[in-house]
């Protein structure tokens, strides 16, 4: 029988069943009596035996039948649900993982599974798990990677060069961790607590997301920048456990340029060749519907299009005008072509929040286990969509402040229980749109930041005077934590730990044109709020009138328009509100807030024209002279020149060549 016709609707579907094995195994480690998630797995398992057995895949097949009989044995009521036993089940599906991938890239899905399928046999049959593997023959023991990392970015050296300049030492750190290493990810997030105690860590490899997630063998390398001794760092690095060997070498900048240089011209002199080889692999891999396009392009396309809306806008506007039915009729299915164009230029751009927010209940559950916590995970709006570019690279700073939020936020279960608080903490991951922006909320119900340490320490620091201090509001002082003189060497944890590396982390936000604020209250937890641009070019939104000026508002943040009398208008705290839905909104006057003159002899209207929009939960209605109607129009920065204006996000040209301003909705809801 050939199957190779149903080879990618079998890795799809392989995929979608591992998720759910993936998903359903966190939710069995806390409902070990739920019989209906047992049984959502053991159909997972066994629709995926059957299909890795029909398309000749018997490596796949057979372990997968090994973790069938352990549910089966599970149904059976023969063994009951063990923390250790979690664990054996999800190395079992992470082996399963890495033969559909390797299945994907074009093999045979061939893996040597020996000691994973031992292990489901002992669960199976109800026995203690092995816990000693045999040693290493002195032949086989990993040798340590002492070669320069390679690939890295500009803004990494930049780094390492202020860093060189101002006294501080550059280090590339090697590590191997042990074979019979089981949570490897946890054991990296140890030595990485200890490092960034000692100093700060710029770039590892493999990347933070393929370690957390044990994307690599038993060997890592990290860049670090610390003003202490090799000898010392070395002696902390040996504190943690399973760790095989630490080879610590000064890392040099201009070596590592030149290496890159020569790396460059070889490169080129094979590119031929390359290309051939590519090519060779490709046609053993599996046949496909989608195609890797550059970024750049996609911006080109969208610059392109941006252009176009803005003639189809004029072209609407002389029809119109003209009043011409044939060119009226031509231009209206113009727009509607263009219209299906533009959905799919956008949608090309946009992913869910999801890929990056999957990723994290797993490494929760490791890095609390390891530090002996108890951590309930929340996910909220995960299906958010946010631009490709901004995915990319938001998913090493979200690790990090969760990271510092189970370490330094949330307390061990006994000072828990000694507060008055459940034993398990809370870390809540929320992503929602507003207006032009994708707000991701990092929330946990932990000890909180401790502002007095923060201002000792920013004292101390040199980072602020004890003048400035007197003066600083609570948020301002949260915000110390993320000025680079909380992530020297000298940090230590006393301040709930926040310190090390949020530079970093607010860096790399402020870089996609977003930004992080910190709240917290102390004993009750902290909320990380990090907000973001969609980076959507052309938006939707409802243009208004101000006397004669005309002003875009998106429709993304508009809850709907009102017509309301002057007397339905009331005063709350010397603020004008209405009644919205059984709801008290107040109100803001854009003629008020833009300085927009009213003619002297202009007429009191009985009526306000009101819009209301929304942040999250909070709602204001913005008060304008009339509505105009709707219309997709291109977002235009104002330039550097402009970048502080209160209230606008941007500018966009009409049909008509007028201008007119972009309202950002959020800045006006208080």
């Amino acid at each position: 029988m050939d199957t190779s016709g149903y080879l990618t609707v079998f890795i799809d579907e392989s995929n979608e069943h591992l998720e759910v094995l993936y998903n359903q195994l966190l939710a069995l480690e806390k409902q070990p009596e739920e019989t209906a998630i047992i049984e959502e797995i053991f159909r997972a398992a066994h629709t995926l035996k059957g299909m890795s057995a029909t398309m000749g895949y018997h490596d796949l097949a057979s372990l997968t039948h090994k973790l069938e009989n352990v549910f089966d044995a599970i149904k059976e009521g023969k063994i009951s649900v063990q923390s250790e036993m979690i664990d054996v089940l999800f190395a079992a599906v992470d082996y399963l993982h890495e033969m559909v991938e390797d299945i994907s890239a074009g093999g045979n899905g061939s893996k040597d599974v020996t000691d994973v399928v031992e292990q489901l046999k002992c669960l199976e049959q109800g026995e203690t798990l092995p816990h000693e593997k045999p040693q290493l023959e002195a032949s086989q023991e990993p040798a340590v990677h002492s070669q320069q990392m390679k690939n890295i970015d500009e803004f990494a050296m930049t780094i390492l060069q202020e860093s060189k300049e101002r006294g501080y030492t550059n280090y590339e750190i090697s590590i191997t961790l042990k074979e019979d290493c089981l949570l490897k990810g946890a054991r990296v997030f140890m030595i990485f607590e200890v490092l960034e105690k000692l100093g700060e860590i710029v770039k590892s490899d493999p990347s933070v997301t393929e370690l957390e997630e044990e994307q690599f063998d038993h060997t890592f390398t990290v860049l670090f920048i610390s003003e202490h001794k090799k000898e010392t760092i070395q002696i902390n690095i040996e504190k943690v456990s399973e760790i095989e060997a630490a080879e610590i070498v000064p890392f040099n900048i201009e070596q590592h340029q030149e290496k890159e240089q020569d790396s460059r011209k070889l490169a080129e002199n094979q590119g031929t060749t390359k290309v051939k080889e590519t090519k060779q692999r490709s046609s053993k891999g599996v046949a496909n519907k989608t195609i890797r396009v550059n970024i750049d392009r996609l911006d080109v396309l969208m610059n392109l299009f941006e252009e176009l809306v803005v003639d189809r806008g004029r072209l609407e506007q002389l029809a119109a005008d003209l009043d011409n039915k044939d060119l009226q009729d031509t231009v209206e299915h113009m727009s509607r072509v263009s219209s299906d164009l533009q959905s799919i230029i956008l949608t090309m751009r946009m992913v869910p929040i999801e890929q990056v927010f999957n990723r994290f209940p797993r490494m929760i559950r490791q890095v609390a286990r390891e530090l002996n916590k108890q951590v309930e995970v929340e996910i909220i709006g995960a299906e958010t969509e946010l631009d490709r570019t901004v995915i990319d690279e938001i998913g090493d700073p979200l690790v990090h402040l969760i990271r510092n939020a189970i370490d330094h936020g949330i307390e061990a279960k006994e000072a828990r229980i000694n507060k008055g608080k459940p034993e398990y903490g809370t870390l809540k991951l929320e992503a929602y749109h507003s207006g032009n922006h994708v707000f991701i909320e990092i929330e946990d119900d932990g000890a909180g930041i401790h502002k007095e340490k923060v201002l000792n320490k920013a004292i101390s620091k040199g980072v602020i005077s004890e003048g400035q201090a007197e003066l600083l509001s609570d948020q301002q002082i949260f915000e110390l934590i993320m000025s680079s003189g909380f992530s020297t060497a000298d940090q230590v944890s006393d301040i709930s730990g926040r310190g090390v590396g949020l530079d970093v982390v607010k860096n790399t936000i402020e870089s996609l044109g977003g930004k992080i604020t910190i709240d917290s209250k102390q004993d009750r937890g902290s909320v990380f709020s990090i907000q973001l641009p969609l980076t959507l070019s052309i938006i939707s939104v409802l243009l208004i009138e101000l006397q004669k000026e005309k002003y875009a508002i998106p429709l993304s943040s508009i809850i709907e328009t009102a017509i309301v009398h002057q007397d339905e208008v009331m005063h709350a705290h010397h603020t004008k509100v209405i009644d919205f839905r059984g709801k008290v909104v107040p109100l803001a006057f854009l003629n008020d807030i833009f300085a927009v003159k009213q003619p002297a002899d202009a007429e009191t209207n009985a009526y306000l024209s009101i819009v209301i929009v929304k942040k999250g939960n909070k709602m204001v209605g913005l008060v304008v002279d009339s509505f105009i109607g709707q219309q997709e129009v291109v977002l235009k920065s104002l330039g550097n020149y402009l970048t502080n204006t209160f209230a606008i996000s941007g500018a966009t040209i009409l049909g008509d060549g007028e201008v007119a301003l972009i309202i950002d909705s959020n800045a006006l809801v208080k």
